[in-house]
């Protein structure tokens, strides 16, 4: 079992900055890949963000985030992060930590999801 709990969500203007960090806990966190993903208000789905694979070398990202947001693992103090820059009102969405201990799924794949924590961008 991995628990995460995101934090870091607010309310920002376009153009902005916020950094979401996810606190992970539960047996061989290290053993997982972990990823963000995030629910725009009035979506059912999930889509995905970006996602760091177990050691941190490899990081994967939606077109629509590329160049802007950026993905980072501390695996000493079990925490990843999401980096957020140039923030759009299309950003606005509530963000979900996951984590799979597939990591040739882990853009696709979450076995253990935090609750989310809201991202609200302002124009």
């Amino acid at each position: 079992q991995v628990h995460l709990e995101e934090s870091g969500g607010r309310l920002v203007q376009a153009g902005g900055s916020l950094r979401l960090a996810c606190a992970a806990s539960g047996r061989s966190v290290g053993a997982h890949a972990l990823a963000w993903h995030r629910r725009p208000p009035g979506t059912p789905e999930r889509e995905f963000v970006a996602a760091i694979s177990r050691s941190g070398s490899r990081t994967y990202y939606a077109d629509s985030v590329k160049g802007r947001f950026t993905i980072s693992r501390d695996n000493a103090e079990n925490m990843v992060y999401l980096q957020m820059a140039n923030l759009k009102p299309e950003d606005t969405a509530k963000y979900y930590c996951a984590a799979t201990p597939f990591e040739d799924q882990m853009t696709t794949r979450g076995d253990y999801w935090g609750q989310g924590t809201q991202v609200t961008v302002s124009s």
